[in-house]
């Protein structure tokens, strides 16, 4: 652990909070120790200053929807000569599994390292993971990156349904995770047996571990859910061989079917929610669920954007993820936050998009307690952000707008790698 230090910069700025002019951090043992004016720092801690003149000292980005096994996806899009833009979602969730087909096991690990890489590099220093599968799950242990691990659980055959989920909830209980907490992550109400989805809440009940589920991203979705048609029926199920599977129509959408069986509670993370109702959505509030949204994800999938002005409306937590590199150009949430202030121009201010990827990132997450804002006691996660101009007037607005990522701290410690300079 490095030495105690005090990083002073022309602002600190933290969420729900006036910035800071000449704002500073003293970190120690790689938390965050006090905060304050540097003049404030110096007269009652004696520790070496680093000076940031013209920049602003701001808390790490949590991102809070990512799969970084996917990451080396444009890659081997290319290596396994399954080179094609998909159509439909159905198409593109085709295209995902053939190209999975084609990978080994050796394949997934320098993938999910260089999604690390992506995400320190472009501030972000906390996460909500999914991974599909455990025997990675050391990989985290290892990385200075925080945030929640949502082990995968999806299929239709009892028998090996249960192995899965019993894979799933050994890893998320065992000692291997480090520096992340764990949960559990039932696909979609399209991947899982109905008969399966009481076994999943009673695991997650059982274990106290959080859900985080894709729910509603497609129109292809809502179909198969409501009346078991679609394309999701005629195309995706007769590929991966659950024919046999299909159920009688359910009359219901994805988020009906999940609070029938228990699985939206306050510890649920609803990803995507593109195709969610104004019943869904008040469904998602009386349980007290919180929402991940992907909009640039979305995009490419031409699936729509989620309904915003609704989850605000009934005051639904709210957060920002960049989902993979299968359906995204960067892990970036400088870009995602960005794509959302054009898509959301009357919904999303900078500050609702700086909230949704720091403090409000790290709530939805569970993980509040120690990221997501620059307070004693938390872990020191900061980013050094220049090109932010003058003045306290519109600052926050210049930084989100064009701000360029300097320097990246995680648990106190310089991110050594190169940063992701955004004009």
């Amino acid at each position: 652990m490095s030495k105690p230090a005090i990083y002073n910069a022309s602002w600190l700025i933290n969420p729900d909070t006036p910035p800071i002019a000449g704002g500073a951090v003293l970190v120690r043992d790689g938390k965050v120790a006090a905060v304050g004016t540097l003049s404030e720092l110096r007269r009652a801690h004696s520790a070496p200053v680093v000076e940031y003149p013209g920049c602003a000292i701001i808390p790490g980005f949590v991102n809070a929807h990512t799969h970084l096994e996917l990451t080396h996806f444009p890659s081997w899009r290319l290596r396994t000569n399954i080179n094609y833009h998909p159509r439909r979602f159905t198409d593109w969730l085709i295209q995902l599994i053939k190209i999975a087909r084609g990978l080994t096991l050796e394949d997934y690990p320098p993938s999910v390292h260089e999604g690390m890489r992506m995400c320190l590099e472009s501030g972000t220093t906390a996460i909500g993971e999914v991974l599909s599968n455990p025997g990675l799950t050391a990989m985290y242990k290892e990385s200075s990156l925080t945030g929640r691990l949502y082990f995968e659980v999806l299929g239709q055959e009892s028998r090996r349904f249960g192995e899965k989920l019993d894979g799933a909830v050994s890893a998320a209980i065992s000692d291997e995770t480090g520096n992340m907490t764990t949960g559990l992550s039932p696909h979609t109400p399209f991947t899982i047996g109905e008969e399966h989805l009481p076994r999943i809440s009673k695991a997650a009940a059982l274990h106290r571990l959080p859900l985080a589920i894709h729910i509603s991203e497609s129109s292809a979705e809502t179909d198969f859910i409501f009346d078991s048609g679609g394309s999701l029926a005629k195309d995706f199920y007769p590929f991966v061989g659950w024919g046999g599977y299909l159920t009688p129509p359910r009359r219901c959408s994805s988020t009906e079917l999940l609070s029938r069986h228990g699985l939206l509670t306050p510890a649920t993370l609803a990803v995507h929610c593109v195709h969610a109702t104004l019943a869904d959505a008040r469904i998602l509030k009386e349980r007290g669920v919180s929402i991940a949204i992907c909009p640039r994800s979305n995009e490419r999938l031409d699936v729509g954007l989620a309904p915003v002005h609704l989850f605000r409306k009934l005051g639904i937590p709210l957060a920002l993820g960049t989902d993979s590199l299968a359906s995204n150009d960067s892990l970036s949430l400088w870009d995602e936050i960005r794509f959302a202030l054009d898509a959301f121009p009357r919904d999303l201010s900078p500050a609702d998009l700086f909230r949704m990827v720091t403090v409000g990132g790290a709530s939805v997450l569970g993980i509040a307690a120690s990221c997501g804002s620059l307070e004693v006691g938390k872990r020191a996660d900061f980013q050094v952000v220049g090109n932010i101009g003058g003045g306290e007037g519109e600052l926050l607005e210049r930084l989100v707008q064009a701000g360029s990522v300097q320097e990246v701290y995680a648990g106190g410690e310089r991110f050594a790698g190169k940063v992701n300079r955004l004009s």
